[in-house]
């Protein structure tokens, strides 16, 4: 027994895979394609950022220029399937620019895209990540490609906003599950089925059924005995009783005086009647549902033949992200290994550097202001000695005049 445990681990261990790995060293352009499609396109610096560890490990490609398209992909080693498995795509990102309006995501497709025409409107397989702009869009984006359409979650993932680095994680299994990771804790998980819509709906209303005509859906309705008392109508405003003619007013110049209106105590607003039980209600119509003929169930959601290269195609107002870590792989295991030799070694390092730089700047804040408030108390003092001593030689001349 122990012999046969021992040997499904060995092939499990055998068949993971990972097929995609890039931790941006200096030799990346080797494996990375900047796209020709439109000329504008904004370049990429590589870069640790302001807060590291260690600042080769943990450098990544980062947007260079305010307000610019972004379009750069490499392609895998080697093209794969998923079927029967479950892919795994992960990377890190880091907003250290205080991003305002930006894409944080990566886009995975197939071996035969043309990386020097890779744009916005170039098919892929699934688009993951996070996407800000302004504080309504704050949202991990997790788009499915499906027979030529393109469908994002019904769910409202909330990504990172700050100025960190973060482990954005994507499993996708064969058995048609999902999970969304960050920082390696679970975001969001379910099914494909019910979490897009991939498939149309297994349910239609029933379009030869039709709601009766004399259907009565009214709950309530007026009561036909009550009516509008007699002192009802009252005017909402009314002249100023206690409102006087001034007595300098000029028909002649200043035209007919009219008291000011005031609001009429008496006013009782709209009237309307009782509300009673409807003896004809009949609850809310429901209308019938049938099978959908076009719904046919689809065990292969999950499954894409063709996966063969990663990309970042994004907008960005201001520049500044840092995308590094990619992995695309078959195990989440191999994913889990790969965070800790590269986000875990960084996250602590970088959340004590960013909170000491905080701190140093508030202190820098605070001695500029005492400083500033010093100059100002300082400048008052001296236009204060400086008013006392010409009132002082301005007493000595009347002096002397007199």
């Amino acid at each position: 027994m122990r012999t046969a445990v021992l040997l499904l681990a060995v092939v499990t261990f055998v068949t993971a895979e990972v097929f995609f790995k890039e931790e941006f060293g200096n030799d990346y352009a080797d494996r990375w394609v900047q796209s020709e499609h439109r000329k504008d396109f904004g370049g990429f610096e590589l870069s640790a950022g302001k807060f590291f560890d260690d600042e080769e490990r943990d450098q990544g490609l980062k947007t260079a220029q305010d307000a610019r398209f972004y379009s750069i992909g490499a392609k895998f080693p080697k093209k794969f399937s998923n079927k029967g498995k479950t892919t795994v795509i992960q990377f890190t990102v880091k907003h250290e620019q205080g991003i305002d309006c930006g894409g944080g995501y990566v886009k995975v497709r197939g071996s035969t895209v043309d990386l020097k025409d890779f744009h916005g409107e170039t098919p892929y397989n699934v688009m993951f990540g996070p996407d800000i702009c302004g504080p309504g869009t704050k949202k991990v984006h997790v788009i499915f490609s499906y027979k030529g359409k393109n469908h994002l979650t019904k769910k409202d993932i909330r990504c990172k906003d700050d100025e960190l680095t973060h482990l954005y994680t994507l499993i996708l299994n064969a058995d048609n599950t999902y999970e969304v990771q960050i920082d390696g804790e679970k975001a969001e998980s379910g099914d494909l089925e019910s979490d897009w819509d991939l498939l149309p709906a297994k349910k239609i209303k029933d379009p030869d059924a039709k709601k009766p005509e004399d259907w009565d859906e009214r709950e309530y309705i007026d009561d036909p005995e009550d009516s509008k008392p007699e002192d009802w109508e009252k005017p909402e405003h009314i002249p100023d009783p206690e409102a006087k003619k001034p007595e300098d007013w000029d028909d002649d110049m200043d035209g007919e005086w009219e008291p000011p209106m005031i609001d009429n105590p008496e006013y009782k607003g709209e009237w309307k009647p009782k509300q009673i039980k409807n003896p004809e209600f009949k609850v809310k119509w429901i209308h019938p549902e049938i099978d959908n003929p076009e719904y046919s169930p689809d065990d292969e959601l999950y499954l894409y033949n063709g996966w063969g290269a990663i990309g970042v195609d994004i907008w960005q107002v201001k520049s500044g992200s840092i995308f590094d870590n990619i992995l695309v792989a078959d195990s989440i295991e191999d994913a889990q290994a790969h965070a800790a030799e590269t986000f875990d070694k960084l996250k602590e390092v970088e959340i004590a550097k960013k909170k000491a730089f905080d701190e140093e700047e508030q202190k820098k804040r605070e001695e500029e202001e005492k400083k500033r408030k010093e100059e100002e108390e300082s400048k008052k003092e001296d236009e204060e000695e400086k008013d006392d001593d010409e009132e002082d030689e301005s007493e000595e001349v009347v002096k002397d005049e007199l």
